[in-house]
């Protein structure tokens, strides 16, 4: 017998929950009372668990003011579980897409997201090899949609809660 027990009772989400998400808490508390003792000005703070899909609520309650999201989490799910803002989501290997692919696909991204609490980025890094003109035609699509969403009306109208 290898000793492995394939039958472990808990699910991946139960695991992160075990195993991350207490430190991911103890980190922002021990930077916030870091700040704070040296009499600094509170800092804003972005926690990225790439893969934790499954805990993104949780992660909003752990004392960081942004959760930061990879590609894998769906713009409507965030919006629904977090209740603070988020950063992210497309996903890396969008920007070897055609110029029209990529514009469409974060055109997409940013309407999902809406303008309110919301930080456009990349859903994990960037790889070496990228064209940088693929990195200039994100950032374009992301500033021209967010400017078309915010002429539109409120750009409160965005926000969910």
């Amino acid at each position: 017998s290898s000793g492995i027990n394939a039958e472990w009772p808990l699910r991946p989400g139960e695991l992160f929950e075990i195993f991350s998400l207490p430190y991911l808490e103890m980190i922002a508390t021990a930077v916030r009372q870091g700040v704070a003792q040296r009499g600094l000005a509170d800092v804003p703070m972005i926690v990225f668990a790439k893969g934790a899909y499954h805990s993104i609520s949780k992660i909003s309650y752990t004392g960081y003011n942004v959760v930061g999201l990879d590609w894998t989490v769906d713009p409507n799910i965030a919006r629904d579980y977090v209740h603070i803002a988020v950063q992210g989501n497309l996903d890396p290997c969008a920007l070897y897409a055609p110029k029209e692919d990529l514009i469409e696909m974060t055109t997409k991204m940013v309407q999902q997201f809406g303008v309110r609490n919301y930080i456009a980025n990349l859903g994990h890094g960037i790889y070496p090899d990228m064209d940088p003109e693929s990195v200039a035609v994100f950032c374009d699509t992301v500033h021209k949609v967010s400017e078309d969403i915010m002429k539109k009306g409120d750009p409160f109208s965005q926000l969910y809660t």
